[in-house]
């Protein structure tokens, strides 16, 4: 978290142990879950891989769909998101 910045990061980083088959190999684990920031009062979503999406916890919390941007969408393709088109 960033918030002079307002960027906000989710990751999973770390180590899995083994494999479902039982070697006891460990992998490095890096991964980018949410990435959200604050632009021109707009949350935009810059990456999202939860199941029901960052959004929608938003708009539960009583943030309305123009302050929202499904910035991980190309830009002319956010008009048909329901969502805040911003470039």
């Amino acid at each position: 978290m960033d918030e002079s910045k307002a960027h906000y990061i989710w990751m999973n980083l770390g180590w899995q142990n083994g494999d479902a088959c039982g070697n006891p190999c460990r992998e490095r684990i890096s991964a980018m879950t949410v990435y959200v920031r604050i632009r021109d009062d707009k949350f935009c979503i810059e990456e999202d891989w939860t199941e029901n999406c960052i959004a929608t916890d938003l708009l539960r919390a009583g943030v309305p769909k123009e302050e929202i941007v499904l910035a991980f969408h190309e830009p002319k393709m956010r008009q048909y998101t329901n969502f805040a088109v911003v470039s």
